[in-house]
């Protein structure tokens, strides 16, 4: 299929398309600074305009005006002046000298080196990036712009608020509008809903989580260089006054933690975990603290985790941790769990797929077995709950599909009456008509939790009137209150047998428990649904059906033989 041909200025009608949107939406939110941008924007040239727009979309800062080939600009000097006039742009000063030597050929970092009179100390054989090295250390900036040509380039400036549209407007540190171009090509499909809503509660929220996403990017892009700033900016970083936004600064101070634990300061790396205070900050603090000999710190935290844990997750560690260590258990959980799984003997034929080894065992042994893992359980909470998470405006973009509600665990409050509606239904055996008539309404319309060619009615049907319907009305509010948390770890199999279902978790030789599995075969045996973990034995099956093909052939040349006959 021949893909569309985009117009001229599209990278411009994107970026106004993103500006009114953010304006409209997130008006309230939007600081002084921000209309001070989007207000000197608009009185740009449109040359200026779509220079500033194309460096955006680009990657770094730093930019050769030499290399810009841009057709629809017609005078891109007078564009890059129009730009430093307005304060968008600058010239390339002392703390831009690594990306600035880093952005030039080798070549033109050794005739550089020449021409600065350091020819001598540097050689042909060394890498780019030992060359750059030698210059910001041997080599003072002024001298090295002047003799490489820094003259021609051109730094972005004063991008705060253009990184802080795009984030009102994509939900992350997005830092180009490629998505919109892949949206006008047909590559990249929209959600055509047109009432959209902030994804954020206030500016403090949006403040802050915009401040932890960007410190999160800057980790992941530059793990080696996480420093004291990087401490200070998690720290000394904005209130978190949303479950999200302290999610975020969470994840920032788990991972530096991790970080400076990992090279030896565990004083910073204790500090970061007990600001965090997250499950996972607070499991590193325990292993941190028990490591280190604080045993009566260890032992005291395990006992609030276990009385008062953040997640099921968390107090499934805490009680295991706390068994091993000052219980006197020799094995973990997850450990003694898989040891006493139901061995079921597959034929050796299906090493690889002890999935649907496992599936014809069961289906044997009577009844029938559905391919259910996280697929079945995600189908039936967007099916339950499809006019909730797509019809009241929880999307903020059309560029989303998953509700931010669910994102920031919001979801459950502003819908308690409804989930609770719809989970009485569940519980009196009522609730098929629910996802019948969402089925037959909005079938193939995309979303972000299930796919539709992946829905298993039958699956939905045996769950729905097999299940202990109190315990499944237990699993799906539990979905509801933390859907990030529950998405995942369900049982691979479902079997129906008798008018009773249950589930089995397949671990073949080798395999491991995940603590997110073990989990949720906890929360389902709780919810009175049986579930359990089948170890697979892979034998020499008599019961097996094989299918036996003889081939007669002139020879064993296969490019030059035929075959004859197939029996």
């Amino acid at each position: 299929m021949k893909l569309p041909t985009l117009p001229v200025y599209y990278y411009l009608d994107h970026f106004v398309e993103m500006l009114q949107f953010v304006e409209t939406t997130y008006g309230e939110i939007l600081t002084d600074e921000d209309h001070a941008f989007t207000q000197r924007f608009r009185g740009l040239s449109k040359d200026a305009q779509c220079l500033l727009i194309r460096m955006v979309n680009r990657r770094g800062t730093i930019f050769n005006r030499a290399l810009f080939k841009y057709k629809e600009i017609t005078d891109l000097e007078s564009a890059a002046q129009d730009l430093i006039d307005c304060g968008q742009a600058r010239s390339l000063r002392a703390e831009d000298y690594s990306a600035f030597v880093l952005s030039l050929p080798k070549t033109a970092l050794l005739d550089g080196a020449r021409a600065a009179g350091f020819g001598r100390e540097v050689r042909t054989s060394w890498s780019k990036p030992a060359l750059a090295d030698f210059f910001v250390a041997a080599i003072p900036f002024d001298l090295a712009a002047k003799h490489c040509g820094a003259g021609s380039f051109i730094a972005l400036d004063n991008t705060r608020s253009i990184e802080f549209l795009l984030y009102l407007y994509f939900g992350k540190t997005a830092d180009s509008l490629k998505n919109f171009a892949l949206r006008d090509l047909g590559v990249l499909r929209t959600n055509k809903e047109t009432s959209f809503s902030s994804r954020f509660a206030d500016a403090d929220e949006a403040r802050a989580c915009f401040h932890y996403s960007q410190v999160l990017d800057r980790i992941e892009l530059q793990s080696a260089d996480i420093d004291q700033r990087t401490v200070a900016e998690i720290l000394d970083g904005p209130p978190r006054t949303t479950d999200y936004a302290a999610d975020l600064a969470a994840r920032a101070a788990c991972q530096v933690g991790q970080f400076f634990e990992k090279h030896g300061d565990t004083g910073l790396a204790e500090r970061l975990y007990r600001f965090g205070r997250s499950a996972d900050c607070r499991e590193r603090l325990v292993r941190l603290l028990y490591a280190k000999g604080d045993k009566d710190a260890a032992e005291a935290l395990l006992r609030d985790m276990i009385d008062d844990p953040e997640t099921d997750d968390e107090h499934l560690f805490a009680t295991d941790f706390y068994a091993r260590k000052f219980g006197g258990r020799r094995t973990g959980l997850c450990t003694e769990l898989l040891r006493s799984g139901r061995q079921i003997v597959v034929d050796d034929t299906h090493r690889g797929h002890p999935e649907a080894g496992v599936a014809g065992v069961l289906r044997r042994q009577g009844g029938e077995v559905y391919f259910a893992e996280n697929t079945l359980w995600l189908t039936l909470f967007g099916l339950l709950f499809w006019d909730e998470l797509f019809e009241s405006g929880q999307l903020s973009s059309g560029f989303d599909w998953i509700p931010h509600c669910l994102r920031d665990r919001t979801f459950h409050r502003r819908f308690a009456p409804r989930i609770d509606s719809t989970l009485a239904q569940v519980r009196a055996g009522d609730a098929l008509p629910i996802v019948l008539r969402t089925i037959a309404s909005k079938w193939g319309q995309p979303n972000g939790i299930f796919a539709w060619e992946h829905v298993q009615m039958g699956a939905l049907r045996a769950l729905l009137a097999c299940a202990h319907a109190d315990g499944l009305a237990a699993i799906v509010r539990a979905m509801c209150e933390d859907f990030r948390g529950m998405r995942d770890g369900f049982p691979d199999l479902m079997h129906v047998r008798d008018g009773k279902v249950s589930f089995v978790e397949v671990k073949a030789e080798g395999d491991a428990i995940r603590r997110n599995q073990l989990t949720r075969l906890r929360q389902l045996e709780h919810a009175g649904i049986p579930a359990e973990i089948g170890r697979v034995d892979y034998r020499f099956d008599p019961e097996q059906d094989y299918v036996v093909v003889d081939i007669e052939t002139t020879g064993s040349w296969s490019s030059g033989d035929r075959i004859t006959e197939i029996g």
